[in-house]
């Protein structure tokens, strides 16, 4: 069995809860200074919460967790989870463009299995694993309508959401069948500044099919959105377009007041084409010599059973998770770049050193190869199960206990292929230069456990652990080589890793008084290891371990003038050990990796909603981080480690968000609507190094969206637009022996102009 922290990590762990827990104590001697009265706007709405797998108040959960309603998701046109980022603190995105998203939190960030959890109601889902073992760069991003809630856990969530939560869990919470009928509507037309033309339909409908007993709740999505990226090499306009439809269906069954039995099934389709662009070419301008498609497809099955036995609450969840995806890339300058190369040449002229003659020969080979892409088509299924048993009933005791499993099965092609010099489009029939598959399986288990217990009435100490146990398998073949990119034939081959160990949480929190709380909290993170395939290395397959963290923090949770002003603060610290860190083979073909260093996150979140008067509310957050190695990152598989002192790559030292809304009566049942969302994300690198000849600054930005409209109580019509200034923001930027010399970046959409209009039945 493997400990995920040393006794001395451990010890510092126990020692900050301890003296945290004496810190709340000693508070109890403060005044009442939040309490008392004020005239104004109505009190801030409360929000009630299943971030610790049973119901709270959100104001009264002692973990940093923010929550954003469907209607307020609604009021600022959210679509997908990069749009919500926005309100919530320390929640960020390395942006790859649709399909290829890394979710961070707290500024924990790097490749391998994904950092933070994602979860669809309960089902947690993720990414391919691809041919870097880099899922966590492909975190799903289905639509939002009709969605209840989205909760953010900020911090590790080892203890009672496992691996893959390092970071935090972010969860999506759709609204559920109801036993009355009801129907919505909702359109978007929009225009986008230098691109085309965009339109979106939602729609949703709930009927009771028996009284009290079974209800049923469709929603159907519908969008298509053309771009803004122009290719001046193969002379095309927008090309990163996008088509998506999506489905969900949600069947609710009670056949008993106890017993509440829920299936849902949710289906999404998307095709696209990958959005990078030159940041050295012009304003969203690709020199692509190839035509970059994607499709990334989505399927979520799941049965949800929950019992109510009076003194607890048993909950059975089964999730059939599967995703297939067509990620390609350009690799024509890579492979263009090996022309003239003399080792290369003389290799393939027998070890003779090769005179004009032979290098025009091994140029028309080396021509034979480009322009082409790396085409990988790859599909995930995974089967996750969870039971558990949550305490309801009234008492100082809170507890819930359960157990986990994952089994989780990718499969991976990666092919490069030829394409037409002139249109950009792969050959038909292909014209393959290499091919190479990857089984990759990851199976994981665990039981879980969490406890509260109120120690007086304003005292309360929670304490959690998990074990778990995983193993990764990994098989490897190549089909077809290539000699420039020291590709080889190879039969399958296979490796596999595995480990097993704990995690801990230690929580203490204090009620200074009926409108503060403050809270200290020890928590550990971690995520799986596994193995690589790479060609061109020793051995071919190498494994990795895993890695893992400790979150010391210390928050506050208080309420103003009648609950008028929330504001909630904490502070934290995260140490993060065996990092997994990528690197490249020699001839920068292949990713791989491997563990190096460590790192300390320090930082600082708050976030406040104010309704000074009637109408008008005010919402406001903020991070700020310092992230930095605190060990050099000595490996001999990873070129240009990172040293102590550099910042951990894509992650801002402050971002920010502001939002206000505004409502007025116009007539009777008729109201006026104003909103404006605006955020600031600040300057961050692309790699560890500053002497790094491919690292790249991404420039600090800020964004505006406004929207205004009329209302009534079952329907709405709103003119908006988002990106405001028309604002060039990079949201990530990189370079690499792949690129070539060519500085590929991702931005946000320019100013785009769209009514939307919404109808309740």
């Amino acid at each position: 069995m493997t400990t995920l922290i040393s006794t001395r990590q451990r010890t510092r762990l126990l020692g900050a809860t301890a003296l945290g827990s004496a810190l709340l104590i000693a508070a109890g001697g403060g005044t009442a200074w939040a309490q008392g009265t004020a005239s104004g706007g109505p009190a801030v709405e409360e929000l009630v919460v299943t971030a610790l797998k049973r119901s709270t108040v959100l104001q009264d959960t002692p973990i940093a967790i923010s929550a954003v309603t469907g209607e307020t998701l609604a009021k600022m046109g959210v679509d997908n989870i990069g749009d919500y980022a926005k309100a919530v603190p320390g929640l960020t995105l390395v942006d790859g463009g649709p399909g290829a998203r890394r979710v961070v939190i707290r500024g924990i960030q790097g490749a391998g299995e994904a950092q933070v959890g994602i979860y669809y109601d309960e089902t947690p889902v993720g990414g391919s694993p691809g041919t870097t073992s880099d899922s966590g760069a492909r975190s799903p991003d289905l639509k939002l309508f009709d969605v209840q809630q989205v909760e953010v856990l900020r911090g590790p969530q080892g203890t009672l959401y496992g691996s893959g939560s390092m970071g935090g869990t972010v969860r999506v919470i759709f609204r559920k069948p109801g036993y009355e009928n009801e129907g919505a509507f909702e359109g978007n037309v929009f225009s986008t500044n230098g691109g085309g033309m965009g339109y979106e339909a939602n729609a949703m409908v709930n009927l009771p099919l028996v009284e009290d007993k079974l209800a049923a709740r469709a929603v159907v999505f519908y969008r298509e959105v053309d771009g803004y990226v122009d290719n001046n090499v193969l002379g095309l306009k927008n090309l990163n377009d996008e088509t998506t439809w999506a489905g969900r269906l949600l069947v609710r069954y009670e056949p008993t007041e106890n017993l509440t039995i829920d299936a849902a099934a949710f289906v999404q389709r998307t095709d696209a084409v990958a959005q990078s662009v030159s940041v050295k070419s012009g304003d969203y301008v690709s020199t692509s010599r190839a035509q970059l498609p994607l499709y990334d497809d989505y399927n979520i099955y799941s049965l949800t059973a929950r019992w109510d036995l009076g003194w607890a609450a048993l909950t059975g969840v089964t999730s059939k998770y599967s995703r297939s995806q067509l990620q390609t890339s350009d690799v024509s300058n890579f492979i263009g770049n090996f022309r003239n190369n003399p080792g290369l040449c003389a290799s393939r002229n027998g070890g003779v050193p090769c005179g004009p003659a032979e290098f025009a020969t091994f140029n028309a080979y080396v021509n034979t190869h480009t322009p082409s892409t790396l085409h990988q088509p790859q599909d995930v299924d995974t089967w996750t199960n969870e039971l558990r048993l949550s305490s309801t009933a009234e008492g100082p005791l809170n507890w819930t206990v359960g157990l986990f499993s994952e089994d989780r099965d990718a499969f991976i092609v990666s092919q490069q292929q030829g394409v037409d010099p002139v249109t950009g489009i792969a050959y038909s029939p292909a014209r393959i230069s290499t091919v190479r598959t990857i089984d990759d399986s990851l199976k994981q288990t665990a039981a879980f456990g969490e406890g509260s217990y109120e120690i007086t009435d304003k005292l309360t100490l929670t304490a959690g652990a998990r074990y778990f146990k995983y193993e990764k398998k990994i098989v490897g073949q190549t089909f077809v080589g290539l000699d420039l990119i020291g590709a080889r034939v190879t039969p399958p081959t296979t490796v596999s890793s595995k480990e097993d160990g704990w995690v801990f949480k230690f929580n203490a929190s204090y009620d200074v008084n009926d409108d503060i709380m403050v809270y200290a909290q020890a928590s550990e993170g971690f995520r799986p290891g596994g193995a690589n395939q790479v060609i061109g290395l020793p051995g071919a397959l190498t494994p990795y371990d895993s890695d893992s963290l400790v979150n010391y923090e210390l928050g506050a949770k208080t309420a103003w003038w009648s609950n008028r002003l929330t504001l909630n603060f904490d502070v934290y610290q995260i140490d993060w050990d065996n990092m997994q860190v990528s690197g490249r083979t020699a001839n920068g073909a292949f990713s791989f990796i491997s563990n190096a260093g460590a790192a300390r996150v320090k930082g600082a979140e708050i976030e406040a909603v104010l309704n000074p008067m009637q109408g008008l509310q005010l919402q406001a957050n903020a991070n700020f981080s310092d992230a930095k190695l605190v060990e050099d990152q000595v490996n001999p598989d990873v070129n240009a480690p990172g040293r102590k002192g550099d910042r951990i790559p894509f992650i801002p030292k402050v971002t920010t968000g502001l939002a206000a809304q505004y409502t007025w009566p116009l007539t009777d049942g008729l109201d006026g609507l104003a909103r404006l969302d605006a955020n600031y994300v600040g300057t961050s690198y692309s790699e560890f190094r500053p002497t790094n000849a491919f690292r790249q600054k991404v420039s600090s930005y800020t964004l505006a969206n406004v929207r205004v409209g009329v209302e009534a109580k079952d329907w709405g019509a709103y003119v908006y637009v988002n990106n405001i200034t028309d604002e060039l923001a990079y949201v990530t930027k990189n370079q690499s022996a792949i690129s070539a010399g060519t500085i590929n970046g991702v931005t946000v959409r320019p100013r785009t102009v769209g009514v939307t209009f919404n109808k309740k039945f």
